[in-house]
């Protein structure tokens, strides 16, 4: 494995830790289970078991861990696990469908076309030491990996490396392709990706996602969102003579109290939130422009209807000050999440068959720390067994939002739940920056690569199972045709985070080296 290029990427790590201890509590290599396991799965199990293939992946998600940088801006973490893959023999394209850190690695030749996705953004203000029970900024205010997307996008390249492995040795055709995805957390990448048309010739995704359980589920969940930033224009004056002014700021303020009581009148599911993003800059002049940036959750068929009542706010905060609402940028609009049933039920056999690893005393002991630091009703260390299939729990039951739920309307997906958090910490959270550091996610992604790689295999040589997952989805097409909420116009909003790294990638390079 040629580590010469990505190497000088990889900060050294950044909390001491054994790392021979990090693989003491792996579970047993699946090939002892009474299980009758493929040939091609059983290599790509026994691949990714190997303590290199491990440290490997672990010191890479580390790396990205550390870099911890906002969406559009993840130029290191991109790079890394590009040039990772594409060492290995993969094709990358780069800079892909106008995004300057997304990419497409691609192995192999015709079909069956099988695509894996991962994402790499941290989150703002969120910066934490890893592996401390208490919370212990790395640099204070700065972003942190809340969510374990470095986990996540590892988990991809190493489920495809090992894929790869396969497809060598046993000459399988199809192809394995990881789709290096940025900004989901502000929804940036996927919808602008579909419209490229890098989803058209894909059989059937499989998704990941990191937490504290092992498992996956079918059906709809999650809400769509509208992501948009609404600015007002007014008039400057001294603020001792304001009348002679038209305070943009009050627009945003008068636009936030009628949202406020429009939640009166909206269902418990939906929800929307803002945070205002200019209010001027001295009190002594009145504000000639402010903005305010909007989340608006909701289902996929109620969505447009609630972003054109929170519209109408917006319009009336502009009505009563006399100010200009200036066109809506939209940053992002998703769709909720739509599973599929096969892909889920082929996936939650082979997490069955990979199993939750074993973790040591000490990994426990520091799940217990913290759950105790964060008053959980259960002091009881990491997880230690598979989560069965989740059904469907309704249709409008709320919840976060992805642009994978784009995905999910284009080509057969479902998503792997890969453990590695501690049960009880929160996310978009310092706990979560916690956790995501260290011998508990290199155990982790390693799980979650294990059940994405058999899952591939699977995929890539059975073609009833493909077939079973493209029936369905057809099938479901029917009721739920793929129509973009994102405007015709709209842009990727490439400069969102771009002063916020600036501010804070030198401070954060800067504490990484003081620690190394």
């Amino acid at each position: 494995m040629r580590m010469r290029s990505t190497a000088r990427l990889i900060p050294a790590v950044i909390l001491t830790f054994s790392w021979a201890a990090a693989l003491s509590g792996q579970t047993p290599a699946p090939a002892k289970t009474k299980v009758k396991v493929e040939k091609e799965k059983q290599l790509v199990l026994d691949w990714l078991s190997q303590p290199s293939v491990v440290e490997r992946f672990g010191k890479i998600s580390d790396a990205i861990w550390s870099y911890a940088e906002l969406g559009f801006q993840e130029f290191n973490s991109s790079k890394l696990l590009a040039d990772t893959l594409e060492e290995a023999g993969f094709k990358v394209e780069r800079g892909v469908a106008g995004l300057p850190t997304a990419f497409i690695a691609s192995y192999g030749a015709g079909k069956p076309v099988i695509g894996l996705l991962g994402e790499f953004d941290a989150l703002p203000m969120l910066s934490q030491k890893g592996r401390v029970p208490g919370q212990d900024p790395l640099v204070p205010g700065a972003p942190g990996h809340g969510c374990g997307h470095n986990a996540m996008g590892t988990a991809a390249a190493a489920a495809a490396l090992a894929v790869k492995e396969a497809m060598d040795k046993f000459n399988l055709p199809g192809t394995i392709r990881v789709f290096g995805s940025p900004a989901e957390e502000i929804l940036g990448s996927r919808p602008h990706m579909i419209r490229a048309g890098l989803f058209a010739d894909v059989d059937a995704v499989i998704d990941n996602h990191s937490g504290s359980g092992f498992g996956t589920g079918y059906g709809r969940s999650g809400n769509a969102l509208f992501s948009v930033i609404f600015t007002f224009k007014g008039k400057t004056s001294h603020g001792a003579s304001a009348w002679g002014g038209r305070s943009a700021l009050d627009a945003v303020e008068i636009m936030n109290v009628a949202t406020n009581y429009l939640r009166e009148h909206l269902p418990v599911n939906m929800r929307m939130h803002y945070v205002v993003l200019d209010g001027g800059e001295a009190p002594n002049v009145v504000p000639d422009r402010a903005s305010v940036w909007y989340y608006v959750r909701n289902s996929d068929e109620q969505i447009e209807a609630m972003y054109e009542r929170v519209l109408n706010c917006a319009k009336a905060g502009a009505l009563a000050t006399g100010t200009e609402l200036l066109p809506v940028r939209f940053l992002g609009a998703v769709h909720q999440h739509h599973a599929n049933r096969a892909a889920a039920e082929l996936i939650q056999k082979n997490i069955e068959l990979v199993g939750m690893p074993a973790w040591t005393e000490e990994e426990n002991a520091f799940a217990k720390a913290l759950q105790k630091e964060l008053k959980a009703r259960e002091e009881s260390g990491m997880a230690t067994k598979v989560d069965p299939l989740r059904e469907p729990r309704g249709e409008s039951l709320g919840g976060g939002s992805s642009d994978v739920g784009d995905v999910t309307l284009v080509a057969p997906t479902a998503t792997i739940h890969f453990p590695g958090q501690v049960p009880g910490a929160i996310g978009h959270h310092w706990s979560s920056v916690a956790c995501n550091f260290g011998t508990t996610a290199w155990k982790g992604l390693n799980a979650g690569a294990k059940a994405i790689a058999a899952s591939a295999v699977d995929l890539l040589t059975k073609p009833a199972e493909l077939r079973k997952l493209r029936a369905e989805f057809e099938e479901y097409a029917k009721k739920f045709p793929y129509k973009s909420f994102l405007p015709a116009d709209a842009a990727p909003p490439l400069d969102l985070n771009e002063e916020l790294m600036k501010k804070y990638r030198p401070l954060i390079e800067k504490a990484i080296t003081g620690i190394r």
